[in-house]
């Protein structure tokens, strides 16, 4: 069972990521990725501010652990959440995001963020470069985790089955894969489109050991779940399937396919910071 008020801590965070969020939506004049970012922001919450063992004090520790956001369009909810662990300023995230020569595009750079492990937005790769990672890791006698963030509409392609298949027979139990699983891809329902169940049973027959979060947004099964990975001198991948909803704790956002990627006027940023809140207090009254 997690301790109460360390899940409430991570609650807080979360919140104030996704006020911070859409608050970021509101003064940008393009489309942010709302929908998914909503739905893996309690899920990276966790990683960043429990689970991994990563900071700015860490980043030239060779030991510490590596996080790849394999869906980079989910990039601006990264950025926030490692502004709160202190990697960099939110306001410098507001001032310059998506810019011409900014350090914060839409997608994650590692040229302009040396702090990040790799550079993403080409669906597909994330997995097979943690796999190379944790390999890496594994050789030089490392006890460090690899950790590789994926949206389930990814794992239609067939280099993440082919690197599961590796990560399987080079026995990497110092890889985490996890699927933020909110089953909706950026036209349609993934079930309506590309049938994806039985969604664990897949990855338990390439040999991975499976963890699956029945609610992706509830942070007390997040960090029970987390809580439960193996040691990673393990021989066995694990993957963590957090079974989301995109767009979440927004009415008007949730599971509605048009918030794939949008903007905030005035009235829609009210509405959605109000929305917040009430999902905030209704999550501290369910502790």
């Amino acid at each position: 069972m997690a301790d109460k008020n360390e899940v409430l801590r991570l609650l807080e965070l979360a919140h104030q990521a996704r006020r911070d969020l859409c608050k970021l939506c509101g003064m940008y004049s393009g489309n942010i990725h709302m929908g998914g970012d909503m739905s893996m922001i309690d899920v990276l919450t966790c990683l960043f501010h429990r689970t991994m063992q990563v900071g700015p004090d860490l980043v030239q520790v060779p030991e510490r652990d590596r996080f790849i956001l394999s869906k980079g369009h989910g990039a601006a909810c990264m950025y926030i959440i490692m502004a709160q662990k202190g990697f960099f300023d939110y306001q410098e995230i507001c001032d310059t995001y998506g810019n011409v020569g900014s350090k914060f595009g839409q997608h994650p750079c590692k040229t302009r963020l040396p702090m990040l492990d790799v550079s993403t937005g080409s669906l597909g790769h994330g997995l097979p470069l943690s796999v190379g990672m944790a390999a890496s890791s594994r050789q030089k006698g490392r006890r460090n985790r690899v950790f590789c963030m994926m949206g389930d509409g990814e794992t239609c392609e067939g280099s993440v089955w082919e690197a599961a298949m590796s990560g399987h027979a080079l026995k990497l139990g110092n890889l985490v894969a996890i699927v933020d699983r909110n089953k909706q891809l950026m036209t349609s329902f993934s079930e309506d489109s590309i049938r994806m169940e039985p969604y664990a049973d897949k990855w338990r027959a390439f040999g991975w050991n499976v963890i699956e979060i029945e609610d992706g947004n509830n942070m007390a099964q997040i960090v029970e779940a987390f809580d439960r990975l193996p040691g990673s001198n393990t021989e066995i991948p694990t993957v963590v399937i957090a079974n989301t909803v995109k767009g979440k704790n927004v009415s008007f956002m949730e599971q509605q396919i048009k918030w794939h990627a949008g903007s905030l006027n005035e009235a829609d940023l009210a509405t959605a910071l109000k929305d917040i809140d009430e999902a905030f207090e209704k999550q501290k009254e369910g502790l």
